[in-house]
Formats: structure tokens, sequence, C-alpha cells
């Protein structure tokens, strides 16, 4: 580990990393000062099985950070690392480290360690914090070319292409599966049409594409001692896309009453509370918005669900290869879970275009 941080332009000295269990991708370690005052530092084990293109994950972050990091200096911000992620590159330059093992190769990085607090449950309160701070992200980056930056994991978002997944799935019948899932194929089917919309809309020039986060989750922000939002991180998953996207993953996970993988359908509703409160902390940041977004918010969080849907229900008939599972049913309990939140969703969407046209 020692040999691993030399290899980067560190400014202070370092004591002895330490593993630090956060998030499921990456492996990450925490590189304390040796002395106090100095400045410590995050380091990180980048998946490239997830990531296969570590230059352009590494330059899109760069990017991003860089963009950011020159508006809020014109804005007259001070205390800038601990307001936007710094990377801190290798002594010859480039922006990871590759280490090359028996094992196989190993793509390393560093960010100054920003300290700061982080949240794993959402509230009203909360939520309208968390709009304010991904609709202030977007809004900084939304003079940057969507252009400007490659897809670290291509198609991420792309409902179409995650409908063609499962349609192959469904017809190669690996697992032997597709008998079982009659109903839900049919539930998943019914709604193609319209749930391809903000493609159509993008091939027409109706709709754009912006700079997104694509993991708007609660835990992906930090916060200071007041609890008010100081920085969004988990920058690997920044890529060109719909702000639909964010918007409605973020409702998709904070706004649920129930589990993503919840087995009682029961408990699954609308939390239109913390709608309320994220959606109007969104708009007063996300000024940038066409009136073609801001009209489609609502379906953007209808859209989510359902790409979640199909992307567990592909799992399920492939075998269970991707994600990870605790029971040989999970991926179809998550799957029903999420056609159960588009359905609730699909229910108060009359609601969710009131609140916002609103504001």
């Amino acid at each position: 580990m020692k040999d691993i941080i030399s290899c980067f332009a560190i400014e202070d000295a370092v004591s002895e990393p330490r593993p630090l269990k956060v998030g499921f991708i990456n492996d990450s370690f925490i590189v304390p000062a040796a002395k106090e005052g100095g400045t410590s530092y995050f380091l990180q084990r980048i998946n490239h099985h997830i990531f296969q293109d570590v230059d352009g994950l590494q330059r899109n972050i760069q990017k991003v950070t860089d963009h950011i990091r020159q508006r809020l200096e014109a804005e007259g911000e001070r205390d800038l690392d601990r307001k936007v992620l710094r990377l801190i590159p290798t002594k010859s330059g480039k922006l990871y480290h590759l280490r090359h093992t028996e094992e196989g190769d190993e793509y390393w990085r560093v960010y100054v360690l920003i300290d700061a607090q982080s949240q794993e449950t959402v509230t009203p309160q909360s939520a309208e914090l968390a709009g304010e701070a991904f609709g202030r992200f977007q809004c900084q980056l939304s003079d940057l070319p969507f252009s400007e930056l490659t897809e670290s994991i291509p198609r991420f978002h792309d409902v179409e292409y995650r409908l063609d997944q499962l349609d192959e799935a469904a017809k190669s019948d690996a697992a032997g599966r597709v008998a079982e899932c009659g109903e839900l194929l049919e539930k998943i089917n019914r709604r193609r049409e319209e749930m391809c919309l903000a493609e159509r809309l993008f091939r027409e020039g109706r709709l754009t594409k912006r700079i997104n986060h694509c993991d708007t989750k609660v835990n992906n922000m930090l916060f200071d001692e007041q609890g008010r939002p100081l920085c969004i991180v988990d920058l690997d998953t920044v890529m060109p896309g719909f702000v639909l996207s964010d918007f409605g993953d973020f409702m998709r996970t904070a706004a649920n009453t129930g589990l993503e993988d919840d087995p009682n359908l029961d408990n699954i509703h609308v939390n239109m509370d913390v709608f309320d409160a994220y959606t109007r902390g969104y708009l007063r940041e996300a000024t940038f918005l066409t009136p073609l977004e801001k009209e489609l918010l609502p379906y953007g969080c209808r859209r989510m669900s359902y790409m979640q849907a199909v992307r567990f229900l592909t799992d399920y008939l492939n075998g269970d290869t991707y994600y990870k599972i605790q029971y040989n049913e999970h991926n179809l309990v998550r799957t029903r879970a999420q056609i159960r939140l588009l359905e609730e969703q699909e229910k108060v969407q009359d609601e969710m275009q009131k609140i916002i046209a609103a504001r």
C-alpha cells in the first residue's frame, strides 16, 4: 500500500492506509496524515471489470471536478477542497496508477479526503437539501457539453437497450424461468412505447442530453457539521444522459415507502412528502431546465422504476449473473417490487404533475 501511495504526487507525509467499508464496487482506503493539520487522502482501487475504460472514467471525473471548481472560484466560494473532489495525479502526471500483479492488473486513484459526514436515511427536510444539491450539481455542469464526456458504462440508462437485453434473455431462457414470468413480462411489454419516449424525443431533437450523476442517492452526498450539503461524491457514473434519470432515480429509492426488494408489496407506496420536498429543492437550483424537461420529471420517476424492473428481470432470466442475490428468487422479488412502485407512481402522476407545475 505504501508503494502505491508513493506513486502519487501527495503533498504531506501520511500514515498507514486503513480500509473503509463504503460502496460495493471499488475498494476504498483512508490514508491519514502523519501529522496533525496535514492532508489526508482517499485511496481507491477501481473496479475495471465494471468500468472498463479507466482512461475515459478518470478524464470524466477530472473534467467535471475542474469545471465545478472553476464555477465555485468565480462565485467567490472558499474551502474548495471540501466542496468539490480533487484528484491527485501520479508523479508522472497520470490520473491513475496501473499496477501489474500476478492476479492481474490493478488501477488505483487518490483524492484529497473531505472531512465531512454522510447520511443513509431520507426525511422531507433532507430530501429538500438533496434536491438543492443535485439541482446545483447539474446546473454547474449545464454549460459543459455532454459530448466532452464518455459513457463510463455504455448505454447505462438507455431503456431501449435494456429492453433489447430482456428480449434476448427471454428468447434464450438460459435458466428455464420464462414460463413463470409471464405476468411480469406482460406488464413490461404493455409499457414499452411509453417508457422509450425519452430516446424518441432525443432522436427528434426535442430532448437534449446533459451531464448526469446517474446514481443520485443521499449517501452520495457529504454534509457539514450543521447537516448542510457540502459536496457530491461517487462520480464514477457521471456521464451523458437525460436529467429525467437523475430526478427519477432519487425518487425510486428515497420516495419509496418500501424496500427495493420488499417481499410485501403492500409496503410499497410513493412518499409524496419526500417527492414534494425534493422537487422544491431541485427546481430552486435547476434553473437550466427546458419546459419539456420540467414537464417530463414525473415521467422520469416511472421510467427509472421501469428500467430497474427490466434489469432485475433480465438478470433473473439469465440465471442471476449480474446482481448479488441472497436467495434463489431474489431478483424476481426485486422485479415485483419495482413493478409495484411503478404502478403506485402511475396512480399519483397527476398529483406529481401539479406539484411540478406549481414550482
